[in-house]
């Protein structure tokens, strides 16, 4: 079985920030979308599997409030673990740029213990995240930019 492989959403990938983005929401507001990742305060992944961008997770601040989390995973990989990859990185990713992280409450009883699983918390109408300031360690590839060629 292939496995989710997960890369960092550029501005020039818009398309799949606002495909994931009606799926995410019940009511399609492109606030969450439009132009993103122009601003140092944009921050996403999106998932492959199987040659296939299968799901997203992306975060922006507007109006200098906390910035807001929006997951999506298309309907045909849901339950394989792929929101789970992508909200663990991004969390990781998250504590180098924000404070907090708020996402609207879920409708349902399991997507909130599921967003409880990872430390959000009920508070009106959102949940919330508060993240703990750390530097992000990534594995190396091997890359070494002082070499021509290996």
């Amino acid at each position: 079985m292939p496995t989710v492989e997960l890369y960092f959403l550029r501005s020039s990938e818009q398309k799949i920030v606002s495909d994931m983005l009606k799926i995410s929401q019940d009511v399609y507001d492109t606030r969450y979308s439009d132009f993103f990742g122009l601003t140092k305060k944009d921050l996403g992944l999106y998932a492959m599997k199987e040659s296939v961008v299968c799901g997203a997770i992306w975060s922006r601040e507007l109006d200098a409030q906390t910035p807001i989390l929006n997951i999506a995973v298309l309907p045909a990989f849901r339950n394989q673990g792929i929101a789970t990859s992508m909200i663990n990185q991004f969390l990781l990713e998250a504590a180098a740029v924000y404070e907090k992280l708020s996402i609207a409450t879920p409708s349902t009883d399991e997507e909130r213990a599921f967003l409880e699983k990872f430390g959000f918390e009920k508070e009106d109408e959102l949940m919330i995240k508060t993240l703990k300031k750390a530097e992000v360690i990534r594995p190396t590839d091997g890359y070494d930019p002082r070499k021509w060629m290996d």
